[in-house]
């Protein structure tokens, strides 16, 4: 049963696990470090059709779980920010699992309502805080699956509000399957059976009405990797610590973000992405702020540090992303355009590199207006001035920086002094931030 060509993940890299039923090892493709991985498995009706996807935490090309759930869940949230969820799973409904933690504090808002599925854990004890928190994020519009399910009598909050109820079939007889029907007739709950690995367990899941069916016999999971971009650690423990004060101070944080290109790049991803229920061009970092909201953004920033905090120090391209984002932004006022969209610009002028990906896919997934992105591209307009220019010093094109001066009525001393204070900046400012 093939489930079609993997699709375009924008620039990022798909290893296609074998498709069932079939026999022998997966093939993997290799990637450069550092990678972030994640896994899918398709679900799928009784006539065969995928309409959705679990996703899965890995840590590497190894298609298997290794870590704590809670490490696991923060990941996949912030694997969801950075490629996109919709990518992810074709524009299906997605299956995430979900910690106490990230449905109490309701980090799962980070991802859109319409096409999420929370997928609660076998452990999970339905108390009073646990059974709010679940109403209110159904109240916003996302579903909830009851995973690897227990005929257990105390469950029965639970089953009341669940819209998928999934039943392993490797740990179950016909005896519970038979008590967990009994369980949910009366709901609405939707019956999917996981862990199928052969035909006869299929036949036997469609015997007992079965809606759903999820497993080896199907599918192995397909395990998902992206490039990274490298981040500034101190970046993330300054931000953490701006958002202990309350409220907020919107300019620091704006500061911060602005020196961070992970942090920015999340951000920009979120404000894009249909958790975000407005719709809007963004031409500065303060403005994607206020668009997502404080506390989605606080969300943001939880996920996304606990999963970098760890790494090493931001390379070199992240300190020439730095010069470009400075240089654009103090040339800006000299020619018309706006500093705050011209550091936006320089900052994510390397952002392809960055993720070893094409500019063409990155751009297609942030809310920057036509002719930001057409500067992005390579395209010659007002907008893209600051950044051409600065390339010309880079590379050496003094006759293109000589017209370039004329053009917009600027002497070269200024404009040479405008790229070495760019240059002593960005020095100063990742010394500091280190």
């Amino acid at each position: 049963m093939l489930l079609g060509p993997a699709p375009d993940l924008g620039g990022f890299t798909m290893a296609v696990d074998e498709v069932r039923p079939a026999t022998g090892k997966a093939t993997v493709t290799s990637l450069p470090q550092p990678c972030r991985f994640v896994a899918r498995q398709p679900i799928l009706n009784l006539h065969g059709e995928v309409v959705a996807y679990e996703l899965l935490s890995r840590h590497g090309w190894e298609n298997w779980f290794m870590g704590q759930p809670e490490e696991a869940t923060r990941q996949t949230l912030d694997h969801c920010l950075c490629i996109g969820l919709e990518t992810l799973t074709d524009k299906m409904p997605a299956f995430v699992h979900c910690t106490r933690e990230s449905l109490v504090v309701k980090l799962a808002m980070l991802l859109p309502p319409r096409t999420t599925v929370l997928e609660l854990a076998e452990t999970l004890e339905p108390d009073a805080e646990l059974l709010q928190a679940c109403n209110d994020l159904r109240k916003l519009g996302y579903r909830l699956a009851l995973d690897n399910f227990k005929p257990r009598p105390e469950l029965q909050p639970l089953i009341e509000i669940a819209d998928y109820v999934k039943v392993d079939f490797r740990s179950s007889d016909a005896y519970v399957r038979r008590q967990i029907q009994r369980m949910t007739r009366y709901g609405s709950a939707q019956l999917v059976a996981e862990k199928l690995e052969d035909r006869e367990q299929f036949n036997i899941a469609r015997a007992e009405h079965f809606e759903f069916f999820q497993g080896y016999f199907f599918c192995r999971p397909t395990v998902i990797a992206s490039r990274e971009i490298p981040s500034n650690r101190m970046n993330y423990l300054r931000v953490l610590t701006e958002l202990t004060r309350q409220p907020m101070d919107l300019t620091e944080v704006t500061r911060i973000v602005e020196l961070e290109e992970s942090l920015c790049y999340r951000l920009l991803r979120l404000t894009n992405s249909a958790s975000v229920a407005i719709e809007s061009e963004v031409t500065s970092v303060r403005g994607a702020l206020m668009l997502v909201g404080e506390d989605r953004f606080r969300m943001l920033v939880s996920v996304a540090a606990s999963c970098v905090l760890g790494q090493n120090q931001a390379p070199a391209l992240i300190s020439l992303s730095l010069v470009r984002a400075r240089f654009c932004e103090l040339l800006a006022p000299r020619i018309g355009e706006d500093p705050a969209e011209q550091f936006l610009l320089g900052l994510l002028s390397l952002v392809d590199a960055l993720l070893d990906s094409t500019m063409e896919s990155v751009v297609r997934h942030l809310p920057l207006r036509k002719q930001a992105k057409a500067a992005l591209l390579g395209a010659m307009n007002p907008v893209a001035i600051p950044l051409s220019l600065i390339r010309n010093f880079e590379s050496g094109a003094w006759e293109n920086c000589a017209g370039a001066a004329i053009d917009l009525d600027v002497s070269e001393e200024t404009l040479a002094g405008l790229y070495l204070e760019a240059i002593q900046w960005a020095t100063e400012t990742l010394a500091a931030n280190r």
